[in-house]
């Protein structure tokens, strides 16, 4: 009977673990552009901007945004993730390598960029599943165009989200980082 109760409790202590998976963004692991495996444990403590990017879209200047963002707070525990996706007006047709090439070239993007992805669909990657299914005090569900951003906290849950219009260097979004960064 104290076998039975002992893998009962070991049985209940593993589904709560991996339902617990779900509720951080430090629990996935991702590939980056070059094709290496990323824990996103690794992030843990910082704040994280996860960004939808695209190469030919109308908000690409973004970038430039995105990489004054990173350096005016990479030394405050703050990463911006750019993450490639062609969902949106076939705006993002690169191979890993090219969009590499171009963030380099064009804007000397300074921050991780990651393996293109879908970021809404039936091919849906799980990160992004989780990204646009979290509660927030701004809005949930699917990516609508590129560069739409999120803001995840230091313990990894989603803080806010903001739409593609919302510049990196608006007062928005500073003032949801210094906010984060704060707790």
């Amino acid at each position: 009977m104290k076998t039975i109760s002992s893998l009962l409790l070991l049985f209940l202590l593993n589904l709560n673990l991996i339902s617990s998976d779900k509720k951080s963004a430090h629990n996935f692991t991702v590939k980056n552009i070059t094709g290496k495996s990323i824990n996103l444990e690794k992030y843990k403590g910082k704040v994280l901007l996860f960004v939808n990017v695209a190469s030919k879209c109308g908000y690409t200047k973004q970038y430039k945004g995105l990489t004054a963002l990173q350096k005016e707070y990479k030394d405050k525990k703050f990463l911006v993730l750019g993450f490639p996706a062609n969902n949106f007006g076939k705006q993002e047709p690169g191979t890993n390598k090219e969009i590499a090439q171009f963030c380099t070239n064009k804007f000397s993007v300074s921050f991780p960029m990651f393996s293109k992805i879908d970021v809404k669909g039936k091919n849906q990657v799980e990160l992004f599943k989780f990204l646009t299914t979290e509660k927030n005090p701004d809005f949930s569900g699917d990516i609508k165009w590129n560069f739409e951003k999120i803001l995840v906290g230091k313990d990894g849950k989603v803080k806010r989200r903001f739409r593609s219009k919302t510049t990196p260097e608006s007062k928005e979004m500073k003032s949801a980082i210094d906010s984060e960064l704060a707790k």
